[in-house]
């Protein structure tokens, strides 16, 4: 089967700006990272993750590109994870960041699932809208939950008496 997806931009802009690709069900996440990254004009070469995502695209379980895990923790790796032992009908939602350090992100939706196509190479780029902005949006970091009477300088510390304090402040 070939699974049809929408890869978004999450774009500040009033331009939206998406690509629409087939790939087969049973190709790897990584196959998935590969199209997305030469569909949207980018080289490849950066970290990139994939994310579970419910319907309210809350950010579930990552699938990573490399296992840069501490401690034994075992992480899904693209490369050995196929894309339906992830995504169906009753998941059908994945969150995409590509390149760490600007932090493009995109939202990935299955949008159907069809038979494969006699003659099509897969995958396959099936349309382009928009381009591609020259800097990765800006992203705005808010808290869940922010408690209006904390305030990290009022601790009853003066940092300025050092009598109090249990170390010489001349140590360095």
């Amino acid at each position: 089967m070939i699974y049809r997806f929408r890869v978004i931009l999450d774009n500040t802009s009033e331009d939206d700006v998406f690509r629409d690709l087939e790939i087969r069900e049973g190709d790897t996440m990584e196959d998935l990272h590969n199209i997305i990254t030469q569909s949207f004009g980018f080289d490849g070469m950066e970290m990139a993750s994939f994310y579970v995502s419910d319907d309210q695209w809350n950010q579930g379980e990552e699938i990573a590109m490399m296992d840069m895990s501490e401690s034994g923790a075992t992480v899904k790796m693209m490369s050995t994870t196929i894309i339906n032992s992830l995504i169906h009908e009753a998941a059908t939602r994945l969150i995409y960041v590509y390149d760490f350090m600007n932090l493009w992100t995109f939202y990935v939706e299955l949008g159907e699932i069809v038979e494969e196509a006699e003659g099509t190479d897969y995958p396959n780029l099936m349309f382009v809208n928009g381009q591609i902005p020259d800097e990765a949006p800006e992203k705005t970091f808010e808290a869940e939950e922010e408690d209006d009477d904390f305030n990290e300088f009022e601790d009853g510390i003066d940092d300025d008496d050092y009598q109090d304090m249990d170390f010489d402040e001349n140590w360095n």
